[in-house]
């Protein structure tokens, strides 16, 4: 057999690998979706029904009116934007410091940074909760906002890695010429670390939009719980009455911002994966 054939044989092998790949991993979306249009009696029918005769369009409609979707919507966006867009730029910022500033005793402080990865959550819930109750905030959005606007450890440590790669002999030019250290990050480092940053930022807004047990702690109002807590509420409300239409119907909403999030990024995600391939 010729290295052409060969190499033929061994990616169609590849593609037929991957395809069943991706089928294993879309089929449980393509399921939640069609059961947002079934009725209940199509959930449970056998022979399974793949796709609803006719689609329940008014499960969507039905959604916002039966459970509070829209408050958990805003809540969660609220969150996870408000803590992923400044946090990613405090943790920029806080990457750069450690990673070109002249800081005294900064390999120390990041790693006293990188020790508090090792403290379990769990262990803290507790002082946390104590704490913030006694400052009142219970039951706001405060403590899911207010600690992560001073940055996210592992972005700092992803983006700091990052940087290692720029030149310090750039930062001291641009130094010699007058810039100052707010100047060189907007202008020069801010612009070579936009692919890091995009894909770490997709990765945060994902770890914050699907939180479940921050929330559940210190939101007790429906009107103030994010939207996978409301989801988990209509999960025990409306399983009972085996209402999984409405169910699938505010999971695949709650999936929506993720995918959209991915979408605008996905060509810096991209970029990043690239030239983190490439520098190694």
């Amino acid at each position: 057999m010729s290295a052409t054939s060969q190499n033929r044989v061994v990616n169609t092998v590849l593609f037929v690998v991957l395809a069943l790949g991706a089928i294993v991993m879309i089929a449980p979306l393509l399921w939640m979706i069609t059961t947002a249009l079934k009725t209940k009696a199509d959930v449970f029918a056998l022979p399974p029904v793949w796709i609803p005769d006719p689609p329940q369009w008014e499960t969507f409609s039905r959604m916002w009116t039966e459970a509070p979707i829209l408050s958990g919507f805003k809540n969660s966006i609220i969150v996870a934007g408000t803590v992923t867009i400044v946090g990613s730029v405090t943790s920029s910022l806080a990457a750069f410091a450690l990673a070109k500033m002249r800081l005294p005793m900064k390999n120390a402080i990041f790693i006293a940074l990188l020790s508090g990865l090792m403290i379990p959550y769990p262990t803290l819930m507790i002082p946390q909760f104590v704490m913030f109750s006694k400052i009142g905030w219970v039951d706001t959005l405060l403590p899911l906002i207010i600690p992560l606007l001073f940055g996210n450890i592992i972005m700092i440590f992803f983006l700091r890695q990052y940087l290692s790669s720029v030149p310090d002999s750039m930062i001291e030019a641009a130094k010699i010429d007058g810039a100052s250290y707010l100047q060189i990050f907007g202008r020069m480092v801010f612009p070579l670390i936009r692919p890091a940053i995009a894909a770490q930022f997709i990765l945060w807004f994902m770890t914050i939009w699907n939180d479940y047990l921050a929330p559940i702690l210190y939101l007790n109002t429906e009107s103030k719980q994010t939207l996978q807590v409301v989801i988990a509420n209509l999960n025990v409300e409306y399983a009972t009455q085996r209402d999984y239409p409405l169910i699938m119907a505010a999971s695949f909403v709650a999936l929506l911002p993720i995918l959209v999030v991915f979408l605008i990024f996905q060509r810096q995600i991209i970029e990043s994966v690239a030239l983190t391939g490439a520098k190694g």
